[in-house]
């Protein structure tokens, strides 16, 4: 399919046709964006990607999140194209992972269509965008900045934005899983998050490589 002209397009992985026609019908009512294809199988999104190269894949998480997560990490090494993962139902630790996968947006399949096409937008942009309601209570204040925070325990919050799990910091820093308990304890009482998931969110935003909205 050739691009038009001023138009962002956007190719639509999604395990219910009608949820795809559903897709195409909102982003042909665009200004600038369109549908460059549908498909139901993650196999035939990485083809599909490869021959037409959309800016933007919208992804399944029906279509199996183990693979989903293999599935981003070779698209994005083998295709110049932003990955949008949605969901009918979508939990904190999911939606963290995908990102630190490499998406470059994640939302509920219940958003609005404003929202979906916000979403699609900023991924093509090269944002990485996600619906802050996914979250039960979104981080939107750290209540002390990371200079007040220890060397050790700044080491262990970038291990934590990287998805890394206890054993895994403790492996890298040379130091006890018991230990790594100690920082986050002190890391949520600085920072008022109350769980790593939160953690890692609020220190990706206050980087500025993660945008959320509701």
């Amino acid at each position: 399919m050739s691009e038009t002209p001023g138009k962002t397009t956007v190719g639509v992985c999604d395990s219910q046709p009608l949820t795809a026609a559903g897709v195409r019908a909102v982003l042909g009512n665009s200004a600038d964006l369109e549908c460059a294809w549908t498909v139901s199988s993650l196999d035939e999104a990485v083809r599909m990607a490869r021959l037409h190269a959309p800016r933007v894949v919208l992804a399944d998480k029906a279509l199996g999140i183990s693979g989903l997560f293999h599935w981003i990490v070779n698209l994005r090494s083998t295709a110049d194209t932003a990955v949008v993962v949605w969901g009918s139902s979508m939990t904190e630790a999911e939606a963290l992972h995908f990102i630190q996968a490499g998406a470059r947006g994640v939302l509920r399949k219940v958003a609005p269509p404003e929202t979906l096409l916000a979403c699609v937008r900023a991924a093509s942009q090269g944002s990485t965008w996600m619906e802050d309601v996914i979250f039960r209570s979104a981080p939107r204040i750290v209540r002390q900045s990371h200079s007040d925070l220890t060397p050790r325990e700044s080491q262990v919050l970038a291990l934590v934005e990287q998805g890394l799990t206890n054993g895994e910091i403790a492996r890298e820093l040379g130091i006890r899983p018991g230990t790594v308990k100690i920082h986050l304890k002190h890391l949520y009482e600085k920072t008022g998050m109350r769980g790593r998931y939160h953690l890692a969110l609020a220190g990706l935003r206050n980087k500025g490589l993660l945008t959320m909205t509701a």
